[in-house]
């Protein structure tokens, strides 16, 4: 019984130190790959991917499954052998164990640790599904070929609004000026000062990078992100609203985001070596008309 028990004690050890690495978020680039931001009455919508890629006649649009919220193989592992441990407490406090210490009976050491590597487990789902909210159409993103190219249409319309408004505007023009913003946002996350980038943003979105880059320096810690490359860049929305234009244009990139601890340098998040591959969703605004764009949101696709 006792060596169960040791080996039951140094499971449960091991879970504990490995912890954090079991949930910790490896997309920690600007904005830590989460949605945040305002688009004006369309800032809970998913961002339609039907502008230059028109789904087939009769063919649904490819259905992306739901993923639980972060953790993946290791922290299904660590949570069956959780289970396992508590199961086995139970039963042998019911009766259907030997007998002894520790999980026959009495609190033990064991059962100690495990009702704080389960309390950990629990505090750290429930805090990154506040950072991280679920969109509301998880689940259900399957789109018809007719919805799509409505959507497809109105983003069409929405550039030709605002090009009357604007004749001078080009949509390779905004390829470049989305491409610019890009890099500088993600420069300024890096060097965790945001005075570099702050006129390219509106004041909500101002407020959250400068609160997540407050939280890196109370932390130590820097998100690196190297070789970015940025393999696309597609408007995929259009539209004007309360004397704003709005554009929201899908980056799809890879680059290595890794972050590390200020005092030793040892990296606590990613990777040095295995570049990152995302898309995401950035949301511009201006005033209608020849004025500059502004990042008024972002969003995961």
């Amino acid at each position: 019984m006792q060596r169960n028990t040791r080996w039951a004690t140094t499971v449960m050890l091991l879970l504990l130190a490995h912890a954090p690495g079991l949930v910790q978020d490896a997309d920690a680039r600007a904005g830590g790959g989460r949605s945040f931001g305002g688009s004006g009455s369309r800032s809970y919508s998913p961002p339609s991917r039907s502008y230059s890629k028109p789904v087939t006649p009769g063919q649904p649009a490819a259905q992306t499954p739901a993923q639980p919220a972060g953790g993946g193989f290791l922290r299904s592992m660590g949570g069956g052998l959780l289970g396992g441990m508590l199961g086995g407490m139970l039963f042998s406090r019911l009766g259907f164990g030997g007998t002894g210490q520790g999980f026959g009976g009495g609190i033990g050491l064991v059962e100690i640790l495990l009702f704080c590597g389960i309390g950990y487990f629990l505090y750290r789902t429930m805090m990154r599904r506040r950072r991280e909210p679920v969109p509301a159409d998880a689940g259900q993103r399957t789109s018809s070929w007719s919805s799509d190219t409505q959507q497809g249409r109105d983003a069409a319309d929405g550039i030709g609004n605002i090009r009357r408004m604007d004749p001078s505007f080009e949509e390779s023009r905004f390829h470049d000026t989305a491409m610019d913003i890009f890099f500088k946002i993600q420069g300024a996350w890096t060097n965790r000062d945001l005075s570099t980038g702050s006129h390219l943003l509106t004041d909500q979105m101002k407020g959250i990078f400068q609160r997540d880059i407050d939280g890196l320096l109370r932390e130590k810690k820097v998100n690196r992100l190297e070789n970015i490359a940025v393999r696309k860049v597609e408007i995929v929305e259009a539209w004007q609203e309360s004397g704003q234009d709005y554009l929201k244009a899908v980056f799809s990139a890879n680059l290595l985001d890794y972050t590390t601890d200020d005092s030793t340098g040892a990296v606590v998040a990613g990777s040095r070596t295995e570049p990152v591959k995302f898309e995401e969703c950035w949301t511009f605004t201006r005033a209608i008309g020849n004025n500059p764009w502004l990042l008024s949101a972002i969003s995961q696709v």
